[in-house]
């Protein structure tokens, strides 16, 4: 007998030799049936693998996102099974799983969208064929090399493979692959193939181009149809989209990657900041504004010569012989400012906010509308405390993010980055730093999850991961915890004893960046922004030229009050104004008829086009400031 532990801490007792797939169906059928692979002492393996020891076990199912990975590279493979079936010349590559789906990469392949509909029909014969899938391992690569002559890719794979040397065969397919994978092609009930693209062999311009074909499968057709619902309504909230439809932002060759704001994306920015730095004044923070060009020396001492120069771009002052950068990150020049005074410990902490503009290179490949940008303003501060202050500020900070996201209406979870491979400073700091956040997040009762490896260069850190309107996750905030740059600058403060001590600093960003977090809000919102930060506030609508007059004398009292206003006075019917009116997003929408102008009145319905009917105009602006004040959401 072998004893089974189970990630709820109960133990069973097992036939030894019993598989991954007996122990699910002896907790239930439904797990049975949804179990897709096993860990096994924290290693994931095929479902099929036998326990011969006492282990700590998990069933993986497709709520795991280990789960969701093998089963897109399953289905991968169950995609290049059917290419072969359709097109036996093409040769197999990869075809890894992804962060939404899966690809796989073919040569001596030419097909066209239309084929795709083919190769799902294929896809799905195999699928009701309900073949094992079934692991070969091979000794010598000869033995392997001989399996794959046709196919000099895998050719190349398996001669660059030092050991572990393993494939899977479904039916009369096999592919040159380590696993794990679903036990069985009748798994994968539901996926759709979603786009062709070129791409080259090792990613490498100088090999040949192959053909990409891209999907995404789920355990059911409900989950499907949810996904694709999901990209059907992401395609409407696109922010590029509606940036130009909404006039807020351009893109122009001019300057690649660096975002034109127009009047109206100026103003929410503008209200963004407003709304952070009501929020920083509340909790003592000083606002600081700092260079975009710093020497060499900075970034040397910083650490982000070393460590992000690929990032970064240069640049010369007139004649000056020395070389300087054009700043990636805010904190530099933020710790030079602490460094312009001596400090007490009867001011810490010192929280430090600035507002940004920072440069970094990005790839022309990688640029995306406003989520990936060469230019953009963070939101940032730096908290300059005492190792005893570490965990308050660190509550502080979470809580002051959790008002800023929920009033945007966003929920969020958070994720614990620890030391990643290539970090600076010493491991205890780094151990003592996880510590401290680890520790802080479970005093204010958060849930958390642990994002091994992913912590900055000089720290590790909180990721907040925000959930827009429908269902999509965004990373967005963060707090990190930093030992090394105090250490790198020298900073100090005098302690209660009258010597000198080394503070902690800790970086902080919530909206990110405020570019990024207006494409997250345009598409959050779909364009239709709440009042306080709504570029289209108020549109009033004459129906005829003799109610013109009075329109534009709303107009001024709306402006007065500090609204964004504008009269319609194009000859066009009022149904068809009203109806451009709503494309645009405005938020209330005045009717001016001669009713209006003989009461003094309006008449107000919304761009969801429910109507309010008549009322007074200085009740209505009394409702209009109540809600702007509230940041009521939509």
């Amino acid at each position: 007998m072998v004893q089974i532990k189970f990630p709820d801490g109960n133990i069973g007792e097992y036939d030894k030799g019993i598989s991954g797939f007996e122990i699910a169906n002896s907790i239930s059928e439904g797990l049975g049936r949804a179990a897709l692979a096993i860990e096994i002492d924290g290693q994931v393996k095929d479902l099929n693998t036998q326990i011969n020891s006492d282990a700590s076990v998990k069933i993986i199912t497709f709520r795991d996102e280990i789960g969701k990975k093998i089963f897109w590279h399953s289905s991968a493979h169950l995609l290049a099974h059917a290419i072969k079936r359709l097109f036996p010349e093409a040769k197999p590559t990869i075809g890894p799983a992804i962060e939404e789906g899966f690809y796989y990469d073919f040569d001596d392949l030419k097909i066209s969208l239309e084929d795709l509909p083919k190769i799902e029909s294929e896809m799905k014969k195999i699928v009701k064929e309900a073949l094992p899938i079934e692991k070969i391992d091979y000794a010598e690569k000869e033995e392997a090399l001989e399996i794959f002559e046709h196919n000099p890719y895998k050719g190349e794979m398996i001669e660059n493979l030092e050991e572990g040397l393993t494939a899977y065969k479904q039916g009369d397919f096999i592919d040159l692959c380590r696993g794990p994978h679903v036990p069985n092609t009748k798994l994968i009930k539901a996926f759709k193939l979603t786009k062709l693209a070129g791409a080259y062999w090792r990613g490498d311009a100088n090999n040949k181009q192959l053909t990409r074909i891209y999907g995404v499968s789920f355990p059911d057709k409900k989950l499907l149809k949810e996904y694709l619902f999901r990209i059907e309504e992401a395609e409407k909230r696109d922010h590029r989209k509606l940036g130009k439809e909404l006039n807020l932002f351009s893109f122009h060759p001019e300057a690649p990657g660096m975002p034109f704001f127009h009047d109206k994306g100026s103003f929410i920015l503008n209200k963004l900041a407003e709304f952070m730095t009501e929020e920083m004044i509340k909790r003592d923070y000083e606002i600081n504004k700092t260079p975009m060009i710093l020497n060499k020396s900075l970034w040397l001492q910083s650490g982000h010569w070393d460590h992000y120069k690929d990032n970064m771009y240069f640049t010369r002052i007139d004649s000056d012989e020395e070389n300087y950068a054009v700043k990636p990150m805010n904190c530099p020049g933020n710790i030079l400012i602490f460094k312009n005074d001596l400090h007490s410990y009867k001011e810490l902490p010192i929280r430090a906010g600035e507002f940004g503009v920072v440069h970094r290179h990005e790839l022309s490949g990688a640029l995306s509308g406003l989520f990936r940008v060469r230019c953009f303003t963070q939101d940032d501060a730096h908290v300059f405390c005492t190792k005893d202050q570490i965990k308050s500020e660190v509550k502080e900070l979470v809580e002051f993010i959790d008002i800023i996201y929920k009033t945007f209406g966003y929920d969020y979870t958070i994720e614990l980055s620890t030391k990643p491979e290539k970090a600076m400073g010493d491991p205890e700091l780094w151990s003592l730093a996880e510590k401290e956040l680890e520790n802080s997040l479970k005093e204010l009762g958060r849930d958390f999850k642990i994002n091994p490896g992913d912590g900055a260069f000089y720290g590790p850190k909180l990721d907040f991961h925000l959930k827009d309107a429908i269902g999509r996750t965004w990373q967005c905030g963060t707090i990190q915890l930093d030992f090394q740059m105090p250490e790198k600058f020298d900073l100090t403060y005098e302690g209660k004893d009258g010597k000198k001590h080394r503070p902690v600093m800790l970086h902080r960003a919530i909206y990110g960046s405020f570019e990024r977090f207006l494409g997250m809000l345009v598409e959050h919102y779909m364009g239709k922004f709440p009042l306080w930060i709504s570029p289209n506030q108020i549109r009033i609508l004459p129906i005829a030229d003799r109610h013109l007059e009075y329109s534009l004398e709303l107009k001024k009292k709306f402006k007065r009050e500090g609204f964004r206003v504008e009269v319609d006075d194009r000859s066009e019917s009022i149904k068809k104004k009203v109806r451009d009116a709503q494309l645009q997003k405005w938020n209330y929408i005045l009717v001016i008829g001669d009713k209006e102008v003989e009461n003094s009145s309006i008449n107000i319905r919304t761009r969801d086009n429910i109507v309010h009917g008549e009322k007074k105009v200085d009740d209505f602006i009394d409702e209009l400031k109540a809600e702007i004040k509230s940041k009521k959401n939509n």
